[in-house]
Parts: C-alpha cells; sequence; structure tokens
C-alpha cells in the first residue's frame, strides 16, 4: 500500500489507502475547528478567510489565516523532498517513513496537548502542516489519483466522473474506478469528522494519538515489508 508507485498500483490498493487516510485527515480536520474554530485541511477557505479579514482591515487576523496555508505548503514540501531522497537512493520503504513521521508528530502534538502545553495558534499550525505532509504522500505514491485533504478537487471529480458513467461514451468503464475513489474519499472524510468530533468529545487530546496508532499500524507493516 505504501510501497508500490504509480501504475504499480492496484484498485483495492489506492481504496484502502485512500479509505483509512482520509478518516483520520476528516477526524483531525473536525477536531481543528472544534478547539480552534480553523480547519485545518481546508485551504482553500483559509485563502478566502485571510482576504476576507485583510478586506476589512483585521490584518493580525488575516495574517494567522496564511500562516495555516504557509504551514499546510510547508508540510507537502517536507514531504516531497523526503520522497524525492529516498526515491534517489532506491528507498522502497520513503513513503511508509514519511507516514511514520506524521504519526510521531500527531504523538508529540497529543502529549503536550494532554499536557495542557501548545496554545490553540500552535495546535491549527501543526495540523495544517500534518496534513499538508499526508496529502503530498498519497498524491505522489498514487501519481494524483489520491488526494486525502483534497476535498474540493475530488467533489469536482466525483461529479466529472459520475456524468462520464450518465453518458454512453466509451469513457464510462474508464470512470467507474475514478467514481468510486472519489466516492470513498468523500465519505470517509466525512465519516471521520464524525468520529474525531464525536471520539474528541470522549477522549481529549488522546484522539491525536489515537490517530497516529491508526497511521503506524498501516506503516510500520509497510516498511517492514519493503525491506
Amino acid at each position: 500500500m505504501l510501497i508500490r508507485v504509480g501504475s504499480a498500483r492496484t484498485e483495492t490498493i489506492d481504496l484502502v489507502l485512500a479509505g483509512v487516510l482520509s478518516s483520520v485527515a476528516g477526524a483531525l480536520n473536525a477536531v481543528g475547528f472544534l478547539v480552534a474554530g480553523s480547519f485545518t485541511a481546508n485551504m482553500t477557505g483559509n485563502i478566502s478567510a485571510m482576504a476576507d479579514q485583510a478586506a476589512v482591515g483585521a490584518f493580525g487576523v488575516a495574517l494567522s489565516f496564511g500562516g495555516l496555508v504557509v504551514a499546510f505548503v510547508l508540510g507537502a514540501v517536507c514531504a516531497a523532498l523526503a520522497v524525492m531522497a529516498g526515491e534517489r537512493r532506491g528507498l522502497r520503504t520513503v513513503y511508509a517513513w514519511v507516514v511514520m513521521a506524521e504519526a510521531v508528530v500527531l504523538i508529540g502534538l497529543g502529549g503536550a496537548m494532554v499536557a495542557d502545553l501548545p496554545e490553540q495558534t500552535t495546535l491549527v499550525v501543526v495540523l495544517s502542516f500534518v496534513m499538508g505532509l499526508q496529502n503530498a504522500v498519497t498524491t505522489m505514491i498514487s501519481k494524483a489519483r489520491v488526494r486525502t485533504t483534497h476535498v474540493s478537487g475530488m467533489a469536482t471529480d466525483l461529479g466529472i466522473e459520475l456524468a462520464a458513467v450518465l453518458d454512453k461514451g466509451s469513457a464510462r468503464q474508464e470512470a467507474v474506478p475514478k467514481l468510486k475513489l472519489h466516492a470513498l474519499t468523500l465519505l470517509s472524510f466525512a465519516v471521520g469528522g464524525v468520529a474525531g468530533a464525536l471520539l474528541y468529545g470522549l477522549v481529549g487530546a488522546w484522539l491525536f494519538i489515537g490517530a497516529a496508532g491508526v497511521l503506524l499500524a498501516l506503516a510500520i507493516p509497510e516498511a517492514v515489508r519493503g525491506r
């Protein structure tokens, strides 16, 4: 799941990866909103909010939304640099290691939250970084077929593929697997958001450590298998 790249991946592998990581992303995005009132996976909304706040002269608030976008981009940069370095060295397990790094960040964040250390701003910045990192990993390993936090793009692709399925043209057969993948991604993100909000109300910051556990359960066997 985290070893095969691009055309070497099967439809089932992409579906499982999208389901698991989209659920995690949805949960973390929901918690970020509950705690700090900011969506850490929604860069479209954050840029719009930045523009709105700047237009009314609230430049401090505008900068805070801009900071979330910067953190997301930095997460993607770090993931891409790690993957490119690993691929140059022929390290098949590089994607699994990046996902494990994401889990470590979440464990650190969860531990700090349990100890009541970080401020809300720090929380959402770290979560935005994590979301950028995760989205870059899934985008690169699937050659852009799987994007676990890019909900707007997935919804657009879902509409396009649904139109192709309803059409009588030759693209109908090719559209079915894509339709399943996009629909599963959106559904998993939504279910993850609901589960994340409910679980955060029950276990609080331990949710981050639980999410890290899911990522480690996904990545460690892949790292072992890749060796």
